[in-house]
């Protein structure tokens, strides 16, 4: 029987079982600290789940890094976590593309990089080709 949360995307040297987010305590969201980019559409999407102004969503949750937005991130751990990560995502039916896509980013086409999602990600399954 085919599990059918097995996720293949092309170009990729894995596949990914999402079936691990249940058991994986927020890696993709925590961690070193990083920007969590968000655009305009987004921060809108954002404001509106949770029923509040754009510009006061934007001076309380966000920082501007040159001519972008990224959401704020908060001590966690010996390290750092998304403002709106607490034993999961606040804002996962609007997440940002950056969160969506993740653990299938172009920077992790490059073979070497693997090992290094596979710490952060329980869910990685590696090709068999």
């Amino acid at each position: 029987m085919k599990n059918e949360n097995i996720i293949e995307k092309e170009d990729f040297p894995y596949k990914f079982d999402a079936d691990a987010c249940r058991e994986c305590e927020g890696n993709c969201c925590t961690g070193e600290s990083g920007y969590i980019w968000v655009t305009p559409k987004e921060i809108e999407e954002i404001a509106k789940f949770l029923k509040m102004d754009k510009e006061f969503f934007i001076k309380k949750f966000l920082i501007k890094v040159g001519y972008k937005f990224s959401i704020k991130e908060k001590p966690y751990k010996n390290g750092f976590a998304c403002i709106f990560f607490d034993k999961g995502c606040e804002i996962y039916p609007v997440r940002p593309k950056q969160c969506r896509t993740f653990p299938f980013w172009d920077y992790f086409k490059d073979k070497s990089k693997i090992n290094e999602l596979k710490k952060e990600c329980p869910g990685i399954i590696m090709d068999e080709k």
